[in-house]
């Protein structure tokens, strides 16, 4: 038994990503291409929200959006539909996140020729694309009022590796007992880091201060380069 031999894949697996997702993101800081991670539950709201960002920005920016599904191009007709970007659909073959490699793949399968924002609608849950480095330059999930003010003390991890929490469909928020102060301390003891944004993706209440903040993110990576 002394001789048994133990091999940690799990670990192996993340190793080996994290080191890909830094040659990505290096890859992508060198052309200038800022690569956005948007990551949320299933009907929170996150396509909805693309369109009506991707809308206010597409006459200051190139945009280019990857949608990843376990299947369906439903997502992915929807942004090119109402936005008319450059639009990709990403197929995970039953997987519940995206990695680094199928990142790239995607990336590669774009018209990066003045491509300055690359958005990446990543798969309906709050797991498993929280354990996966994308390469992205930031991350940014959504939080609707709907699944509650707790969230963050239920998972810890999504909350931890976002740069921008959107809090969404603040517009329902009088028929549910949401705290807006509590989530926002609970997001705070996750990650004090965390930018916290309260939008309507229906109305477009705050999309504009999202809208901002992603060109500001595009203008510090062209920058860099």
């Amino acid at each position: 038994m002394d001789n048994l031999r133990i091999i940690e894949v799990k670990r192996s697996v993340f190793e080996e990503n994290d080191k890909d997702a830094e040659r990505l993101r290096k890859e992508l800081k060198e052309r200038g291409i800022f690569l956005l991670n948007l990551m949320s539950s299933p009907g929170s709201g996150k396509t909805t929200t693309l369109i009506k960002t991707i809308n206010l920005l597409k006459d200051k920016l190139n945009i280019a959006v990857m949608e990843a599904d376990i299947d369906s191009d439903t997502d992915a007709k929807k942004i090119l539909e109402g936005t008319g970007v450059q639009t990709i659909q990403i197929h995970t073959g039953g997987m519940c996140h995206l990695d680094a490699d199928m990142t790239r793949q995607g990336i590669r399968s774009l018209d990066l020729e003045k491509v300055d924002l690359v958005i990446l609608e990543n798969v309906g849950n709050l797991v498993c694309p929280a354990e996966f480095d994308t390469g992205a330059s930031k991350n940014c999930m959504i939080l609707s009022v709907p699944e509650g003010d707790d969230k963050p003390l239920k998972y810890p991890l999504m909350f931890s590796i976002c740069d921008l929490v959107l809090i969404n469909k603040t517009d329902v928020a009088p028929y549910f007992d949401f705290d807006f102060d509590k989530c926002e301390q609970y997001i705070k003891m996750r990650n004090k880091n965390a930018k916290i944004l309260s939008i309507c993706a229906k109305t477009g209440e705050g999309i504009d201060e999202f809208a901002m903040w992603l060109k500001e993110q595009v203008d510090i990576q062209k920058g860099g380069k």
